[in-house]
C-alpha cells in the first residue's frame, strides 16, 4: 500500500522560509508523478506546484519565482522550498503522488506565516 508522509510544517515570519520534504513508501518512487496542494479555511484545495516523473515542473501563478518542487528519486521524497513567505500562503499543504488511476495523499502539514 502506497503511504505518504509529509513534515517541514511550521509557523514563519512574512519574508521568512520552510522546506515541505514527504517521502513515500510502499511503491517504486520514481514512477509517480508528485505534486503539493494546500487548502486554507473556507478555500478549495488548489494545486500549488506539480512535478512529474520526468522532472518537469508547473507552479499556480501565486508562487512562481518563490516556490521550488524537487524531488530526490534514490530517498523517495519530494520537497517544496518556500521561501519569501507571505501570509496568504498561510494553509494545510497536503503532498500528491499520481500513477495512472492510482492517487494518494498524505495527511496535511500546516503552514502558517505571520505578518
Amino acid at each position: 500500500q502506497v503511504h505518504l508522509v509529509e513534515s517541514g510544517g511550521g509557523l514563519v515570519q512574512t519574508g521568512g522560509s520552510l522546506r515541505l520534504s514527504c517521502a513515500l513508501s510502499g511503491s517504486i518512487f520514481s514512477i509517480y508523478s508528485m505534486a503539493w496542494y494546500r487548502q486554507a479555511p473556507g478555500n478549495k484545495r488548489e494545486l500549488v506546484a506539480g512535478i512529474s516523473s520526468g522532472g518537469s515542473t508547473n507552479y499556480v501563478d501565486s508562487v512562481k519565482g518563490r516556490f521550488t518542487i524537487s524531488r530526490d528519486n534514490t530517498k523517495n521524497t519530494v520537497y517544496l522550498q518556500m521561501n519569501s513567505l507571505k501570509p496568504e500562503d498561510t494553509a494545510v499543504y497536503y503532498c500528491n503522488a499520481k500513477k495512472h488511476s492510482l492517487e494518494v495523499w498524505g495527511q496535511g502539514t500546516l503552514v502558517t506565516v505571520s505578518s
